[in-house]
């Protein structure tokens, strides 16, 4: 039996984690629940959006599957996602897509995995407020030692890289290559203009990809990058890359499937692995039951894969699939005829029914 917590987030996110937790029991896997919360909600009883608690039931049991949480833009707490990842040290970001049939999109032949660092980068929160004492005082050293003048009234973040953690995370994508079959890794990045954190991160790239010789290996600027994506897609297999460029390339690849409403994730590090949908908690259509569940059960999978319940992993996959091709259940962001479309749990009721079938 493995024990698995379940975060169950806000906005939608309590009513898609019932509904991918019906679906991963339906496969018949050993699974007992550490229901946990995280969120504005749980802030307001807690004090705090990612309670001690929470942070422990994943330390605990290793593997979570977590439901979206809000992050206010600008002002506020900052991220629950960024923050679960740095406390846990969940160094890798995960997120294929893949082009499902019955998901319109204006590709049929994607097959890409973003693999992403998490924990360093413009995201590492390494900020320093504007006007503040310590910011004063940064930008006078700095415009002290670089010929490159920076505002007095500047906000600044900075963007650490290391080898350490770059070469984990190239060394990860690697060995994610080699286990699952697939044929060639892209270093993304834009050494051309920032020589010293990015061209750090390609020399080391390249060091890496001498070890794997039965693996292509090529890297590409990020702008570059995104025009191939849009362009031809299916010249791509796993793409590697900083924290921000993994951010904003996984969003432009849930686009060439059909949206982040079917993009599934994780997050992966040595103290445990999170997995969750890449979309976010939608409260203006909380409580509804309108919500789609299928990127939450997608990573689901990814879930039951990592825990070696691989037949249970098939099953539920092979579920979704049939379900998505049939087009008969589904909520009204995937309904191809809105007057057809069907509510969050009866589609989670229709994939179970699959499961079963199979």
């Amino acid at each position: 039996m493995a024990l698995v917590s379940l975060i169950t987030g806000d906005g939608i996110g309590p009513e898609i984690a019932d509904a991918a937790k019906r679906c991963v029991e339906a496969t018949g896997a050993d699974i007992q629940w550490d229901i946990v919360e995280a969120g504005s909600a749980v802030m307001e009883k807690c004090g705090s959006p990612l309670p001690q608690e929470t942070i422990d039931s994943v330390l605990r049991n290793k593997v979570a599957l977590k439901a979206p949480v809000t992050t206010p833009v600008g002002t506020g707490f900052r991220s629950i996602n960024v923050h679960l990842r740095q406390s846990l040290d969940l160094y890798a970001c995960v997120r294929p897509c893949k082009s499902r049939k019955g998901i319109e999109s204006r590709y049929d032949d994607v097959d890409i995995v973003v693999v992403r660092e998490n924990t360093e980068g413009l995201y590492a929160g390494v900020e320093f407020k504007e006007g503040e004492k310590e910011t004063v005082e940064l930008i006078d050293w700095l415009n002290a030692h670089n010929s490159k003048q920076i505002a007095k009234d500047s906000g600044i973040s900075i963007k650490p890289l290391s080898i350490e953690g770059t070469e984990r995370i190239v060394r990860y994508a690697f060995e994610y290559a080699k286990k699952n079959n697939r044929k060639k890794v892209t270093s993304v990045h834009k050494a051309n203009i920032m020589k010293f954190s990015d061209g750090l991160w390609l020399e080391v790239s390249r060091r890496v990809a001498k070890d794997y010789p039965e693996i292509e290996f090529d890297d590409l600027i990020v702008d570059n990058m995104c025009q191939q994506l849009v362009m031809d897609p299916s010249r791509y297999d796993i793409l590697v890359m900083p924290n921000l460029y993994g951010d904003i390339v996984s969003d432009l690849c849930a686009g060439l499937i059909g949206g982040p409403g079917v993009a599934q994730g994780a997050n992966i590090g040595e103290k445990g692995a999170v997995f969750e949908a890449t979309h976010g908690s939608a409260p203006t259509i909380a409580g509804q039951n309108i919500a789609n569940p299928i990127a939450l059960i997608f990573s689901a999978v990814m879930m039951l894969e990592h825990l070696e319940m691989r037949e249970e992993a098939a099953k539920l996959e092979k579920g979704c699939n049939l379900v998505l091709a049939e087009g008969k259940s589904l909520t009204p962001d995937l309904a191809k005829d809105s007057s057809l479309a069907k509510g969050t749990k009866e589609m989670a009721d229709a994939i179970i029914e699959k499961i079963k079938s199979l």
